[in-house]
């Protein structure tokens, strides 16, 4: 008797720590399972009581990207930093959201970031800036393609730049 009360135990700690979880945000499967994990719960009860709330529809991979993907291209993240770090959380696919958006897309936010950090100033003669300025924006995700693109603009064509 003691096993199984142990057992609804954990399948109760287990839903109730997983719907808290995905209350707050968005979750992946990878990340609620470590979280449970985390607290000593049995793998067999953890996958149980995910595979039901996916079914509920309440834990979804495909809405995690979806929604994770806009939050960090809105943070100013480029998509190799954005691919790479669904990755980390057990997403191994593309979202929508990336791949509607063009190499134009990508540059211009670049640049947005570029001239938010640094302004846009003429870098032709100056290249300690230019290179200061490409490690930036390469470390926040953007292709080389789309860091030589944004760099090259000096005085942008739209004006919401």
């Amino acid at each position: 008797m003691a096993k199984q009360e142990n057992s609804d135990d954990q399948e109760y700690k287990a839903r109730s720590v997983a719907l808290r979880l995905l209350a707050r945000r968005e979750h992946s499967r990878q990340e609620l399972t470590l979280k449970l994990r985390q607290r000593k719960l049995d793998s067999s009860v953890i996958s149980m009581v995910l595979d039901d709330y996916e079914s509920a529809g309440w834990l979804d991979d495909n809405r995690f990207a979806d929604v994770y993907s806009r939050q960090r291209i809105d943070l100013g993240y480029g998509p190799l930093r954005v691919l790479a770090e669904l990755q980390q959380r057990g997403i191994h696919q593309t979202p929508d959201c990336l791949d509607e958006l063009a190499d134009a897309d990508w540059i211009r936010n670049a640049l947005v970031l570029r001239k938010k950090r640094f302004g846009l100033s003429d870098l032709s003669d100056d290249w300690d800036e230019k290179v200061r300025q490409a490690r930036f924006l390469t470390r926040r995700g953007f292709t080389a393609s789309q860091v030589e693109r944004a760099l090259e603009v000096s005085k942008p064509a739209d004006p919401d730049i």
